[in-house]
């Protein structure tokens, strides 16, 4: 247990360095800069920042566990297989990107519409910077995260959410530390005029998960909801251009009450069309097959049958548990698997290439990745040709692993 706790902080240490949440991450970092002359405010949004990690993650943990105590073959990221909390997140990370664009402002002291002062949003905003990086960082997976993940979900349930806790405390360590050690918080920059164009320039991380965000939506549900996303965001961006006319007027001493309430009910407009998004994306496309992987041609689309019926080649396979909203494994898929190298390789080898696609909910392939000890994706698994063990490949590659485990699973027992 105290291995996987261990692992568990480690993977989430290591989960800061992952790309899905850098633009989240980014923000983070902006805001302690902006702090670095009052080291009492710096502690307080570190805490803050903590506790936002720590009971989303809290919360996000309970609910995997709850749901497969109730017979849900679920595991790590299983939130975004729903339609609707994708389009939420893609208008959230648009929101952010046009608020660092100075469409309108949120924090600061001029700011007490609806009588929220700055006194309070500089917690709050630190706390659900925190919930945010949380929500976005599960369609990463990083080193030591899975087999962690995996312990919790079969673990009983106090051990499980102790866990949880670890991977949360690991994700939350450098901006604690630097919150609450002088030390670390004096070795960054002092704050300047150069802090407006790290402002705007944020904005574009932003902008670009929005629109990762958005291709995701389109692989799990269909045109029309991509669509509809895409005139929210419209919407969004009217709201907030709006918004940012009502704090104009306030600055100015004139009345913006009429402009604040046609902001709100545009924004609660919004609602509308998301929740005629289909709520999971199970039956969004019938029939459908897996997305079309960027690797090796003419892939086989995983069944736990179609494994059993290729295991009686005799040829290795090479099962590749993916998904559209998993960064990492589109990373992988780039940095090793499209490579000319592993293709050839494969084609050597006479290896049976299967896409396992999660993008869409399938608790055949959640179960099977908890049957390999794995909590959430990347899982690649090398069946070998004379039908011994299979082997479990890191979740990172890189063309030589891929090779080798090849190579290894064509050598047929003599």
């Amino acid at each position: 247990m105290l291995t996987t706790l261990a692992a568990a902080f480690l993977g989430g240490l290591i989960l800061n360095c992952m790309p899905c949440v850098f633009p989240v991450i980014s923000l983070k970092a902006f805001g302690v800069i902006r702090h670095t002359g009052d080291p009492r405010a710096v502690r307080i949004d570190g805490l803050a920042f903590l506790a936002g990690v720590v009971v989303t993650m809290m919360l996000l943990g309970g609910a995997l566990l709850m749901a497969r105590a109730g017979g849900a073959a679920v595991g790590w990221g299983f939130q975004l297989q729903s339609p609707v909390l994708i389009a939420a997140l893609a208008l959230v990370m648009l929101g952010s990107a046009l608020n660092l664009m100075g469409v309108f402002e949120v924090g600061l002291s001029v700011q007490r519409i609806g009588g929220v002062g700055a006194s309070q949003t500089g917690p709050l905003g630190a706390a659900l910077t925190g919930a945010l990086a949380i929500i976005v960082a599960t369609p990463c997976t990083a080193p030591f995260m899975a087999g962690a993940i995996g312990a919790a979900l079969v673990r009983p349930p106090v051990e499980g959410m102790a866990i949880f806790l670890a991977l949360a405390l690991g994700f939350a360590a450098p901006f604690t530390a630097i919150s609450l050690v002088p030390a670390c918080a004096r070795l960054l920059p002092k704050p300047g005029a150069w802090m407006a164009v790290l402002k705007h320039v944020l904005a574009f991380p932003m902008l670009a998960a929005a629109a990762w965000l958005a291709w995701v939506l389109d692989q799990q549900a269909s045109s029309s909801a991509l669509g509809t996303l895409l005139a929210s965001s419209v919407v969004l961006g009217f709201a907030a251009w709006i918004y940012g006319l009502a704090q104009q007027r306030l600055l100015a001493g004139r009345s913006y009450r009429l402009l604040l309430g046609f902001s709100i009910v545009l924004l609660v407009g919004l609602t509308l069309p998301l929740a005629d998004l289909p709520k999971t994306s199970a039956g969004a496309i019938a029939g459908a097959g897996p997305s079309k992987p960027m690797s090796s041609a003419a892939p086989i689309a995983w069944t736990p049958q179609a494994v059993e019926a290729q295991r009686k080649s005799g040829k290795p396979i090479f099962v590749n548990f993916t998904a559209s909203w998993c960064i990492t494994c589109q990373v992988n898929d780039k940095a090793a698997l499209s490579t000319s190298a592993v293709k050839e390789a494969m084609a050597q080898t006479e290896t049976i290439y299967m896409v396992a696609d999660s993008t869409k909910y399938n608790p055949d392939i959640d179960q099977a990745i908890n049957q390999f000890g794995r909590g959430g994706l990347p899982v690649y698994v090398v069946y070998p040709a004379d039908g011994g063990e299979p082997t479990l490949l890191p979740q990172l590659l890189s063309p030589e692993i891929v090779i080798s485990a090849l190579q290894h699973a064509s050598k047929k027992r003599s």
